[in-house]
């Protein structure tokens, strides 16, 4: 797939899971500063940029890697892109996972801290992570990813509807 230069494109995996009361999703919470008394629509789906010569899919990976600790290996369903409000891209794949968020360990960045200080600090990309019902998630994800969730529940809803594999689709009568 060829990117553009000029728009910049980020590419993350979106953890889900069957619970009793429906499906779960996984969403990070932004380390540093400016997110540290922010909840209700800050929360995102582990992403980060795609790297030159990176394919989309590979970039997810590794960045949900380096932002939790994780490395999911089930299947990554595709739930396409989408242009955030700032005009970058993001493309997400869903995995299906049961991953323990008290496991996080974040990769870190550095930033000058308070502004125009001159003095450099050392933030967490992401300071938690939790599971949301598909109602709170909606809450709590950035406005620009909302999308996804509604295209993970067509995909999940599509899944359940496909026969298993080697099995035919059509009716047997008797």
């Amino acid at each position: 797939m060829k990117r553009s230069r000029s728009i910049k494109q980020s590419a993350g995996l979106l953890l889900y899971r069957h619970k009793d009361d429906g499906v779960e999703i996984l969403l990070g919470h932004p380390g540093g500063p400016f997110w540290r008394n922010k909840d209700l629509g800050s929360w995102s789906i582990p992403k980060g940029l795609i790297a030159e010569g990176e394919t989309p899919l590979a970039a997810a990976k590794r960045e949900f890697a380096e932002e939790t600790g994780h490395r999911p290996r089930a299947k990554s369903l595709p739930l396409g892109e989408a242009r955030q409000p700032g005009g970058k891209i993001v493309h997400v794949w869903a995995v299906e996972d049961d991953w323990e968020p008290i496991e996080l360990q974040s990769n870190m960045f550095e930033m000058e801290w308070p502004p125009r200080s001159g003095q450099r600090q050392t933030f967490s990309e992401l300071d938690r992570a939790e599971w949301f019902g598909i109602a709170e998630a909606r809450t709590k994800i950035l406005k620009g990813q909302a999308v996804f969730l509604d295209r993970l529940l067509t995909v999940i809803a599509d899944n359940s509807t496909m026969p298993p594999a080697g099995r035919s689709a059509q009716k047997h009568s008797r």
